[in-house]
């Protein structure tokens, strides 16, 4: 009598950003369990405090035997990046396949895609594509000291630029100095300075994003130019017109510049992420362990 043949095999997919962890455990598609913990991400966290969050997810879920692992991991932008994180995991998970990619990466799968862009803008923003040969491109995600443009972050601050630049004129408060001034509870524009230097955190000015969009939509077309300009960046590196997978809390969030982005890009092959970046992430270690 011959050996029956052995069950699909464990999957792990990982969705590692700045400040949370996700873990879910598949078998051909079916979740089996999740887990959830602190950022595990390198950059953010360091290795020490990655390799104790890692090592309580894998031991939450019960120590499972996985064929594969896939991590999307924000920060792993480099080779030596990426060494690192699987560096982290080999040990965790023995006997397992184990990929590290950027996290952008896991949208797109998420979607259901191998080839095409996606464009996120939350507090920060980046766009990243991959083409049919497998060359990838990405554009901005440089953090907000250097770049997130159209981002939540990147809105607040033109806000404020403005608000700025109207108090050296000699105009008196607009619509946009006003709302800002409401929302910091500073006393004048010029104590603007002092409030946007001493709250340096991207997520706290990011957070008033919405109110900012609304008393001034110029903004919002404003974003939409920045953001759409890393998706040209992205497609001509690539020669690639579409498709374009929207994503960020922001850009999901703000129906007026979703639209005005969809108007901006030039193909009309644009979807909203719906699906979990851990979705994707299963996905990618489903096709490691066929592979």
């Amino acid at each position: 009598m011959s050996a029956p043949s052995p069950g699909p095999p464990l999957v792990l997919g990982l969705d590692i950003g700045g400040s949370r962890t996700r873990a879910r455990l598949s078998r051909r598609g079916r979740v089996v369990a999740e887990a959830a913990g602190g950022s595990a991400s390198l950059a953010a966290a360091g290795a020490d405090r990655a390799r104790a969050v890692l090592t309580g997810l894998v031991g939450e879920l019960g120590r499972p035997a996985v064929a594969a692992v896939v991590a999307g991991a924000a920060g792993c932008d480099t080779a030596p990046g990426r060494e690192a994180m699987r560096a982290l995991l080999e040990p965790l998970l023995p006997g397992a396949r184990v990929d590290v990619v950027h996290d952008t990466r896991l949208v797109l799968a998420a979607a259901g895609l191998d080839t095409g862009i996606v464009l996120i803008a939350g507090t920060g923003s980046i766009a990243w594509g991959a083409a049919p040969d497998g060359a990838e491109a990405r554009a901005g995600g440089w953090g907000h000291l250097l770049g997130d443009e159209g981002s939540g972050y990147w809105v607040v601050r033109e806000a404020a630029r403005r608000a700025l630049s109207e108090h050296d004129r000699g105009d008196p408060p607009g619509r946009l100095t006003r709302q800002l001034l409401a929302e910091t509870g500073a006393p004048d524009p010029l104590a603007l300075t002092v409030v946007f230097h001493a709250r340096r955190e991207p997520e706290r000015w990011a957070a008033l994003s919405r109110g900012v969009l609304e008393a001034d939509p110029s903004l919002v077309e404003a974003a939409a130019s920045a953001l759409t300009g890393l998706v040209s960046t992205v497609a001509g590196r690539l020669r690639l017109s579409g498709p374009v997978v929207l994503a960020g809390g922001m850009l999901l969030g703000e129906p007026a510049l979703e639209a005005a982005v969809r108007r901006a890009l030039p193909t009309r092959e644009v979807v909203r992420a719906i699906e979990d970046p851990v979705a994707g992430a299963v996905r990618l270690a489903e096709r490691l362990a066929g592979g």
